[in-house]
C-alpha cells in the first residue's frame, strides 16, 4: 500500500508547475487542509498564486511553514531516464521534478500539519502554511508580495522553517540558521566604437573596464560574520563587440553578483561599487537588483528545538551553516520572524533525474511534527 506522503508527493510531482504556474497544487493542499480545520487564503498576484493556511489563536508564538509549489524546467525530456512528470521509484529512490526541491517537503508539512493539529487540537499560538509558486522565478508576486500583505495586516511571525532541500549526506545532517544576501548587477561601459588598425579614433570600453573588474574581483570584502563566509562577488557574463575582429566595440556589458554577510547592506555595497568605478573615470551606467538582504537566527527556542529534533533524527548535531543560495525566508525574516530551513538532501536539485530517497521523503512528516509539537504543543 503507497504510504499518504508516497501518494501527495507523486500527485504534486505529477502537476507540471513550472513558475509561475501552480498547476493545480495549491488547490489540492488547500481542500486538505480546509478539512483538518485550517482557514483558508488565496492570494494570487499576477500569474502568481499564493496559499495561507492558519490553524490556532491569536495568542502564543506564530510558527509559519515556508515552501513553493513551482519548479525549475527539467530540461531536455530525452535526457531523464523517465518522464520528469510521472514520478517513479527506482531501487528506492522517488523520480521526478521538484522531487527534492520542494514537493517532497510540501507534502510532509499538510501531513504534519495534519497529524499535529488531529492529536493537538487546542495548541498554544498558531500554526500556518505558506506557499508560492514564484520561488523559482523572479520572486516578485510570491512571498515577497505576501510579507507585505501581511505587514500591513500586522500579522506577527515568531518563527518561520523553510523546507527547502538543505540536508547533504543523510536527512538532517544540516541545519540552515541564516542565508547571505544577493545582489545583482547590470554595468555597461561606453566607449566608441571605431577601426581596431586606428585605435586613436576610437575608445575601447573593455581596455576601459579591466582595471576597475580586476580590483572587483581582486577585492577581500570581509573576513565573514560568525557562521557566515565571506563577502564573495562573481562576474557571470562579459558582452561586447560585434563578432568580428577588426572592430572596436562601442559598448561593454558585464553582470556580476555579490552574496554578502551582516557586515554588509545593499545599500553601502552599491555605494563602495559605484565609488570604485568613478575613480576610474569610467563612461558608466549601473543597474541594481537587490534580491535579499542577508539575514541570521540567533540562539533561542527555534535553534534549539530543531538541533534536538534533527539530533534525534539523524543520529548527532547537526552542522549549523548559512551557506548556499537565497530562499522566501529572507522575505519573512525582516517581519522579526527567527528562520531556519530544514529539508532532503540537496544533491540531485535542479538536474535531470532529480530525486529523494523514498526512506527520507517517509521520515520527513515526523521530523517536522516533531518540531511543531516542541515548540506549540
Amino acid at each position: 500500500m503507497t504510504s499518504d506522503i508516497l501518494q501527495l508527493t507523486c500527485d504534486l510531482i505529477a502537476r507540471s508547475s513550472l513558475t509561475p504556474d501552480d498547476a493545480g497544487c495549491q488547490p489540492l493542499i488547500a481542500q486538505r487542509l480546509q478539512a483538518a480545520g485550517f482557514a483558508i487564503e488565496h492570494l494570487r498576484f499576477g500569474e502568481v498564486d499564493n496559499l495561507w493556511a492558519s490553524h490556532g489563536s491569536g495568542d502564543g508564538p506564530v510558527l509559519v511553514l515556508l515552501g513553493h509549489t513551482d519548479v525549475v524546467p527539467p530540461g531536455p525530456r530525452e535526457a531523464w531516464r523517465s518522464d520528469p512528470f510521472l514520478p517513479e521509484i527506482r531501487d528506492g529512490l522517488l523520480y521526478g521534478r521538484g522531487a527534492a526541491d520542494m514537493k517532497g517537503s510540501v507534502a510532509a508539512f499538510v501531513i504534519a500539519l495534519e497529524r499535529f493539529v488531529a492529536a493537538h487540537p487546542h495548541h498554544r499560538g498558531s500554526v500556518a502554511l505558506l506557499l508560492t509558486s514564484d520561488e523559482e522565478g523572479d520572486a516578485i508576486d510570491g512571498v515577497r508580495k505576501v510579507a507585505d500583505v501581511l505587514r500591513q495586516r500586522g500579522q506577527r511571525i515568531d518563527w518561520c522553517v523553510t523546507g527547502e532541500p538543505s540536508s547533504k549526506q543523510a536527512l538532517g545532517d544540516l541545519l540552515r540558521v541564516g542565508r547571505r544576501g544577493s545582489l545583482s548587477a547590470t554595468l555597461s561601459v561606453r566607449g566608441v566604437q571605431g577601426h581596431v588598425a586606428y585605435p586613436e579614433k576610437a575608445r575601447n570600453p573593455i581596455h576601459a573596464a579591466a582595471p576597475a573588474l580586476a580590483e572587483l574581483t581582486a577585492r577581500r570584502w570581509d573576513q565573514g560574520f560568525e557562521s557566515f563566509p565571506p563577502t564573495s562577488l562573481q562576474i557571470s557574463n562579459i558582452h561586447a563587440g560585434t563578432g568580428a575582429n577588426n572592430v572596436i566595440p562601442g559598448e561593454l556589458q558585464v553582470l556580476f553578483n555579490l552574496r554578502y554577510n551582516p557586515h554588509w547592506t545593499a545599500e553601502t555595497l552599491e555605494s563602495e561599487c559605484e565609488a570604485m568605478l568613478r575613480r576610474h573615470a569610467l563612461d558608466y551606467a549601473l543597474h541594481w537588483h537587490r534580491s535579499g538582504e542577508p539575514f541570521h537566527t540567533p540562539e533561542g527556542p527555534l535553534r534549539a528545538a530543531a538541533r534536538a529534533v534533527l539530533t534525534q533524527f539523524a543520529g548527532k548535531a547537526p552542522e549549523e551553516s548559512t551557506g548556499g543560495g537565497t530562499s522566501d525566508a529572507r522575505f519573512i525574516a525582516p517581519l522579526g520572524a527567527h528562520c531556519i530551513e530544514i529539508g532532503p538532501i540537496n544533491a540531485s536539485i535542479h538536474k535531470v533525474d532529480e530525486h529523494i530517497r523514498v526512506a527520507d521523503l517517509e521520515a520527513l512528516p515526523g521530523l517536522y511534527l516533531a518540531l511543531l509539537e516542541t515548540l506549540l504543543a
